[in-house]
């Protein structure tokens, strides 16, 4: 019998593989920034994250479809521990057959024995009848030797006729018995034929169900490694889009003095991480004081303008949002840098933020957070013009 352990841990597993490969697509998507890349774009960004976006989607509708599948495959559990069941008695019904089908015919072949010696007794009764036979009862009187011999005779013969009687009746059930077994027999082995048949259905239908599902969710799978493969190729245009941003970057400038201070300082170097692609966070990884994922770009800029002395922006959404959200609340926006300015490019699926270190000529140098996908601080020059 298939054990329910068994057919979950297997589920379970292609599951887990699935899943594995749905969160490294999302790492990949939510890629705002890879030291590097200095080439023209492939394509224009808002485009490109159209694409990913609808292959987002249809990767999740297919996440969906498997998790139907898993519930369908629970189903599937209870019916073919049933048809299990049910191969189990059939097979011992077969087996109980088998064994009797042996017994009958031993005692067949032992009916079949006392037979031929029935007939034989039967035989030889009729001859010592047929030797007395042709002897009348005067005769038998006239060639003893006294009545009391006479008696001794006549005794025997009824004794031949009553044996004569009881052989054949021993003969005609025995050929009953037998006629009956021998049907029972019949009657066994068209029974086991048709309980090999129902074995074999059984069987077969416990393999398809398994392998329909089996088949579904490898369909899926494919679909989904395929639409990740176009995913990553997008991504490959869309690093450099990044780095080269249409429009170039802007700069927010954020009031007050600014102070030096020591990135290592940053107060959710150790927090949760993670890359799901929202609302909120998701993944064990905040919010933090300011409304962002912890360990991401947008967490780390917000600090990074408060520990230099200035108002944290606060709720300002993806670091692509950022623009929009200065402009709306007052905040001045530039195309050039200075020292204490978030850098935002708005390229990409997210966009991303970098605090301005300094600046020399047409680079800044920036302090960020997640560059590299990992939820780890990096630091490089950039150039804005």
């Amino acid at each position: 019998m298939i054990s329910k352990t068994k057919v979950k841990q297997k589920l379970h597993k292609m599951k887990n593989k699935v899943s594995v490969s749905q969160k490294v697509l999302v790492l990949l998507l939510i890629a705002v920034t890879v030291v590097g890349f200095v080439a023209s774009p492939f394509a224009k960004a808002e485009n490109i994250s159209s694409e990913i976006s609808r292959l987002q989607q249809e990767n999740a509708e297919y996440d969906e479809k498997i998790a139907d599948l898993e519930e369908q495959a629970v189903g599937y559990e209870d019916a073919i521990e049933k048809l299990a069941a049910k191969i189990a008695a059939l097979q011992g019904k077969i087996d109980e057959n088998t064994s009797q089908q042996a017994r009958l015919k031993n005692e067949i072949a032992e009916a079949e024995k006392e037979l031929q010696k029935q007939k034989d007794l039967l035989g030889i009764n009729i001859r010592a009848m047929y030797l007395e036979g042709d002897i009348s009862t005067l005769e038998m009187l006239a060639s003893s030797k006294d009545l009391s011999d006479f008696v001794d005779k006549e005794q025997y013969r009824n004794s031949v006729q009553d044996k004569i009687k009881v052989t054949l009746e021993k003969i005609q059930a025995l050929r009953l018995k037998l006629k009956s077994q021998k049907e029972a027999v019949d009657l066994l082995l068209q029974e086991q034929v048709a309980q090999q048949g129902q074995l074999s259905a059984s069987r077969q239908k416990q393999h398809d169900m398994l392998a329909y599902n089996q088949a579904q969710r490898e369909a899926f799978n494919n679909k989904t490694e395929k639409n990740q493969k176009r995913i990553e190729e997008l991504i490959a245009a869309q690093r450099q889009a990044n780095f080269n941003p249409d429009g170039g970057y802007y700069f927010l400038r954020f009031e007050g003095a600014v102070r030096d201070f020591d990135p290592a300082n940053y107060p959710y170097a150790n927090a949760g991480f993670g890359m799901s692609p929202g609302p909120g966070c998701v993944d064990n990884d905040g919010p933090d004081k300011w409304g962002y994922c912890t360990r991401q770009c947008v967490s780390f800029a917000a600090w990074a303008v408060e520990a230099s002395g200035r108002e944290a922006p606060m709720y300002y959404g993806n670091a692509r949002d950022w623009v929009s959200a200065a402009y709306a609340r007052g905040v001045s926006v530039h195309r050039s840098p200075m020292p204490g300015d978030v850098a935002i490019s708005t390229s990409g699926y997210w966009g991303h933020a970098m605090y301005v270190k300094s600046v020399s000529g047409n680079s800044f140098y920036s302090l960020e957070y997640n560059g590299g996908l990992n939820g780890l601080p990096s630091h490089q020059y950039r150039v804005w013009n």
